[in-house]
């Protein structure tokens, strides 16, 4: 029983946010009730009226290509049944004794029946039959089933002299596509009876008749000139409303068996109906249906976030957060005191989270700062071996020069210029002709310890020699070609610096060696070249397309072109901007 009494006051605790959870709601939700009673009536109106016109648009403009179908196939069996001189051809085929002359004729033929074909892409097969031959076909652009017979085909116009069947598949014997076909009596000398056969182009049928302009799933139902279906696209779709399709009606749309059905007749004499389903007619408007739905929840969900904002205000938890608040700057340790009431709770259990992982950052932050006194001596420990370096290498130069070595004294010059732009303190961003230069001495440098078996040639424009470039830009490049384009014949490597257009400048390095594969390309592109690193500066062509990313973003190309056998070749191609420029 003492669990009553508990219960009832927790919802007298309640009882003024679900007050004013259920006024705001009625306040927010009825003129919204109001304005869907008087809206649905016109709204569903002017849907309807959109629906239906945009079908009977496209349903219209389908009709439209088959009619230019039936008109083209009639234009063309005209050409072949009219042309004299295609006709006099064929007269003079049938009557010519000689097998060779014969076969001129026919080759001639069939010449202008490709030129006509050719002329006319709307065209497919085309053929001239001859019924009272043991093989009908007397030519035909393309192969044809052989065992021609019309009459198993469905009978759909009889238009401008000329029979129409379809559709039907195609007599082409490599295809099973749909096609409209027309067949046209020619007068030839004699008692012959000779037709000209034509199909419409193999995907002809399959085009005009789209789902695409309607927006919503539509089946085609195509009607003779009896009224007969010729052609279903839906199997499915129920007796009755295919019997009310062949009607012999002329309205443009009416309903059954749950379907609307739109009607296009034709001055041909056939008949184009769209079906579609009521649900999927309907389905527009239950959108606007569901989005008013959607629109009342999200009143309702405003109301009550309403309701929620001024049920808030309560006194007592907010000073109890605020309080809490305050102790956190006196004493960031001692845990939160909760309100034991839900959201406040929510909030402060946050709190006191917070307070923790600050807590854990202080301590983290304190812990690095012990660390960087450390890091700091070990930095300037680093930096004494390159300075003594370049003190040991000068002493060494001297030495030389006192006692006549100029090999030893070039070598110690170039490799004292080497050490000083890749350990000195410049800028990561030099000119192009600052790279250019130190790019020259490591290459003097290999060339020496190679004893000079690669040629090394570079071609520089002179504009483009102050172009702001990343350090070590050329230097990987150049590594890479002696270390994986060394041939073993003489070696060749091509360093050019030109303009590529009239804002990009254009950096390529080009070896004759073995080549690559895509696997060692992509190996180095990435971090685990160690043997590269070992043999050269300790740099890679991954600092080179990291650099560039970062420096220029998509505004650059860094490409890798090799052939085994051949060589390979690294193009980067860059926008020409100034130090300051690129700094920024």
């Amino acid at each position: 029983m003492p669990a009553i009494p508990a219960l009832r006051r927790r919802f007298e605790k309640r009882s003024l946010r679900r007050v004013l959870v259920v006024y705001v709601m009625i306040g927010c939700l009825l003129p919204l009730v109001f304005m869907f009673a008087l809206t649905y009536s016109s709204i569903y109106s002017i849907l309807f009226g959109k629906i239906q016109s945009g079908i009977l648009s496209s349903l219209t403009q389908e009709a439209s290509s088959l009619e230019n179908t039936i008109n083209n196939l009639d234009f063309a069996s005209k050409q072949f049944a009219l042309d004299g001189q295609i006709v006099d051809e064929v007269s003079a085929f049938l009557e010519e004794p000689k097998i060779y002359t014969k076969s001129q004729i026919m080759e001639s033929i069939n010449e202008k029946i490709n030129l006509v074909n050719f002329t006319n892409p709307y065209l497919g097969l085309t053929a001239y039959i001859l019924p009272s031959a043991d093989d009908p076909i007397l030519f035909s652009n393309l192969t044809m089933d052989r065992r021609f017979d019309t009459s198993a085909l469905p009978r759909f116009i009889e238009y401008n002299g000329a029979v129409y069947f379809g559709p039907h598949r195609t007599l082409y014997t490599n295809s099973s596509n749909m096609v409209f076909s027309e067949q046209r009596i020619v007068h030839v000398q004699g008692d012959e009876v000779l037709y000209i056969y034509l199909e419409s182009n193999y995907d002809l049928f399959r085009k005009i008749l789209g789902q695409q302009t309607y927006g919503m799933p539509v089946a085609h139902l195509l009607a003779n000139e009896q009224g007969g279906i010729s052609f279903i696209e839906d199997d499915a779709i129920p007796g009755n409303v295919l019997a009310a399709a062949g009607a012999d009606d002329r309205q443009t749309h009416f309903e059954a068996g749950g379907y609307h059905l739109f009607r296009y007749s034709s001055p041909q004499g056939w008949q184009l109906l769209a079906a579609v389903k009521k649900s999927d007619f309907d389905s527009e408007i239950r959108a606007w249906m569901l989005k008013m739905i959607a629109l009342a929840l999200a009143t309702l969900a405003f109301a009550g976030g309403l309701a929620f904002l001024i049920w808030k205000q309560v006194y007592r938890p907010l000073r109890k957060v605020n309080v809490e608040i305050v102790r956190m700057a006196e004493n960031r340790t001692t845990p939160v005191a909760y309100t034991q009431v839900e959201e406040f709770d929510f909030v402060l259990s946050n709190f006191q989270e917070m307070k923790i992982k600050i807590n854990e950052l202080i301590l983290e932050v304190e812990e690095k700062e012990k660390q960087k006194g450390k890091f700091e001596i070990e930095k300037l420990l680093s930096q004494i071996n390159p300075h003594f370096l370049h003190n040991t290498l000068n002493t060494v130069q001297w030495l030389a020069r006192a006692n006549g070595q100029k090999e030893i004294d070039k070598l110690v010059t170039l490799l004292v210029k080497v050490l000083h732009y890749n350990l000195g303190k410049q800028s990561l961003i030099v000119t192009a002709r600052d790279e250019l230069e130190a790019m020259r001495n490591y290459m003097e440098l290999q060339r020496i310890r190679y004893d000079y078996e690669f040629e090394f040639n570079v071609s520089a424009e002179e504009e483009i020699l102050s172009v702001a470039v990343p350090r070590f830009l050329l230097q990987p490049l150049v590594e890479n070609a002696i270390y994986h384009g060394m041939s073993e014949r003489n070696g060749r490597i091509d360093v050019a610096i030109a303009s590529y257009g009239s804002s990009h400048a254009l950096f390529r390095v080009e070896d004759n060696g073995a080549g690559l594969d895509a696997k060692e390309m992509e190996r180095l592109l990435s971090d685990e070249d160690a043997d590269s690193r070992r043999k050269g500066m300790g740099i890679g062509l991954s600092y080179v397309n990291r650099m560039l990313r970062r420096y220029f973003g998509d505004d650059m190309t860094f490409s890798i072109e090799s052939e085994p056998g051949i060589g390979t070749k690294v193009s980067i191609v860059i926008p020409r901007l100034t130090t300051e420029q690129l700094e920024e």
